[in-house]
């Protein structure tokens, strides 16, 4: 079993203190807000009664009743239910089940609204995908607009997929007064084997097989509801949800339609009235999810490969909750935190087999035993987090919680920190005369994380394709796609592209990819510096590359350089690019605004600039003089 509280790693120490005080005004400021919410009244007796009426005229006699009494719960359900999407479809019913849940436990329990969840899997490639990094704030947008009515003592957040969940979290937060619990839905079963799908898809890349074997494929790997089974942002997410102490232990990647996962959400419902004030024990999401929270979660992801699409959300959805990171605290975490896991892009195995190697329960016992994460921190479950260390299981129909494997059933798939796969968390930051980025590398060979060669530069991703089929980029090259970041035109991913470049890899080709725009958690065994800041657009170097400069990326050192005299770099203009083209259709014009307001990627590429504003704060009288 894992020790209490062993000796924090001192890196992790350095890193949590060195983010308290860089945020310590902005978090103070926080907590006095969300105070100041609750003092202002979390019951449904702040209400008129013809507000109250409104609240609840749609409810059956008995809900009526409980709601009129004041002195029952009530939670806020926030849904990201679609039956497009395979991981969210299963909600469906949730709602049904949590209703019934509450009633049980002599409480009630209202949708109180749905945040749009759009699938960056259908999107890839495709003008939708402009609207996919900017559908994050819109759902926390949604979330509190859904949370507004003042009618819940706690709220309940169902979502898996990649902005969702960080939308709901930023929503979540600024509702910090509230208990929140997050309920997820599960992965699907494992369906054809990642590298089978990924052999195909480069086939068709070259032509040696057609759509119809390339849809088939693709059907047998996304095939039922639930989560997609390879380790990208949305298990990433639920993984993160986890190590803050925001889910239940072991309910990240139990699958949908089986009892256990009915059992968990009932028992999430149960939690979260336990959790509020009229349950006993107020646990509000904003004592909950502080400086230590966020470092869990960084560390985590690290440890196991995860999505580096949340080098951007993890910035926002910290800032949220008035805590500020940034990409020196990812880097030198990942310096220090041992990669545990090997699970699709990064080896073979898919979700489900992490899950039967042991899991979150062995992960977290392993990075809480080495001191690599904070086991102090207040959770959902009403405990800290070594209780994280145990699974859930139906003991004659009830729900029990036993301690987890304390060894790996498969150490390909997920080991001890004794015996890691690599040293370090595998996530390194840029820098050079190109701008600030971020890299992935712990799927890539280390034959191949040193390139310099030619640039080939594009403004469209789809431009590469032409490229591809003609031969011209048969050689060494550094593909450079600028002007794909959120004031260009919302950040899309191009993991369209990751095919083409594997191929040229295999060919034997030194290739690397440099961006400004995202890279998907699917991304894999190609070196690709994204997220580079200040994006094109905005002033950025980028602009000022040149087809045929040689660029340098050394992701070991963290060096990304274009190799060209400095005098003549300086003096380069700036190349300007005509983007009309990428604003209008399928809604890209209704984001126009999201567009203007967009911050740079290490600030978290949203549109909320400062949750924390002392001199908006005086005005409200939220803060004096004499307090600051």
């Amino acid at each position: 079993m894992a020790s209490q509280h062993p000796s924090l790693d001192p890196t992790v120490a350095r890193v949590t203190e060195r983010i308290r005080e860089r945020s310590a005004e902005r978090r103070a400021l926080y907590e006095q807000r969300m105070e100041n919410q609750h003092r202002r009244g979390v019951h449904r007796s702040e209400l008129s009664c013809g507000n109250l009426a409104h609240g609840f005229a749609a409810c059956g006699s008995e809900d009526k009743n409980q709601l009129k009494l004041m002195n029952s719960a009530n939670l806020g359900i926030i849904s990201s239910y679609n039956d497009m999407l395979s991981a969210h479809q299963p909600f469906e019913t949730y709602p049904d089940v949590i209703r019934d849940a509450a009633r049980r436990m002599g409480s009630t329990a209202q949708f109180a609204g749905g945040v749009p969840a759009m699938c960056d899997g259908v999107t890839q490639g495709q003008p939708g995908m402009e609207l996919s990094l900017f559908s994050r704030d819109v759902i926390a947008m949604a979330t509190a607009v859904g949370l507004s009515h003042n009618m819940f003592d706690a709220a309940l957040y169902l979502g898996v997929c990649d902005k969702i969940v960080p939308g709901l979290f930023i929503g979540a937060a600024r509702f910090g007064h509230l208990p929140a619990l997050f309920v997820p839905a599960g992965p699907m079963p494992s369906g054809l084997p990642n590298k089978e799908k990924a052999r195909v898809r480069q086939l068709f890349t070259e032509g040696k097989v057609g759509r119809d074997e390339l849809l088939e494929a693709e059907s047998q790997s996304y095939h039922s509801p639930g989560t997609c089974t390879f380790y990208g942002t949305a298990n990433s997410n639920q993984l993160m949800m986890e190590f803050m102490g925001l889910h239940l232990p072991g309910a990240s990647f139990v699958n949908p339609g089986t009892e256990m996962r009915e059992a968990l959400t009932r028992f999430a419902t149960e939690q979260a009235i336990r959790n509020t004030e009229s349950g006993g024990e107020y646990r509000p999401f904003y004592r909950q999810i502080d400086a230590r929270a966020i470092v869990n979660a960084m560390v985590g992801l690290l440890a196991s490969g995860g999505s580096t699409n949340h080098t951007l959300h993890l910035v926002a959805m910290a800032a949220a909750a008035g805590i500020t990171i940034n990409w020196d605290d990812f880097a030198e975490l990942s310096a220090a935190v041992p990669s545990l896991t090997r699970v699709y892009p990064n080896g073979q195995a898919d979700i489900n087999h992490f899950q039967a190697a042991g899991g979150m329960s062995l992960l977290i016992r392993e990075l809480l035993n080495a001191g690599l994460i904070h086991g102090d921190l207040p959770t959902v479950f009403g405990t800290d987090m070594t209780s994280y260390t145990q699974e859930p299981f139906l003991e004659d129909g009830k729900l029990i919680w036993r301690e987890g494997p304390t060894e790996s059933l498969d150490p390909d798939v997920l080991r001890p920190v004794a015996n890691p796969f690599a040293a370090t968390g595998g996530l390194n930051v840029l820098n050079g005369n190109l701008g600030r980025g971020v890299i992935k590398v712990s799927a890539v060979e280390s034959q191949h994380r040193v390139v310099e060669a030619p640039v080939k530069i594009f403004e469209d991703q789809n431009e590469l394709k032409a490229s591809f089929d003609s031969g011209d980029l048969d050689r060494d090259v550094i593909v450079v796609v600028r002007f794909q970041g959120p004031k260009a035109n919302g950040m899309p991913e191009l993991h369209k592209l990751t095919p083409y470049l594997g191929v040229l890899q295999d060919r034997g080709y030194h290739v690397a990819l440099v961006t400004d725009g995202r890279m998907s958690g699917a991304s894999g065994k190609v070196p690709a510096a994204i997220h580079i800041t200040p994006e094109a657009i905005d002033g950025g170097p980028l602009s000022r590359l040149r087809n045929g400069d040689l660029v340098r990326l050394d992701a070991d050192k963290g060096e990304l350089t274009a190799l060209v005299n400095e005098r003549e770099w300086t003096d380069r203009p700036q190349y300007v690019t005509e983007l009309d083209h990428y604003h209008v259709g399928l809604g890209r014009e209704l984001f126009g605004g999201f567009r203007h307001l967009a911050m740079r990627a290490e600030e978290g590429a949203g549109v909320f600039g400062g949750f924390e504003n002392d001199d908006l704060a005086r005005q409200q009288g939220l803060i004096h003089d004499e307090d600051a």
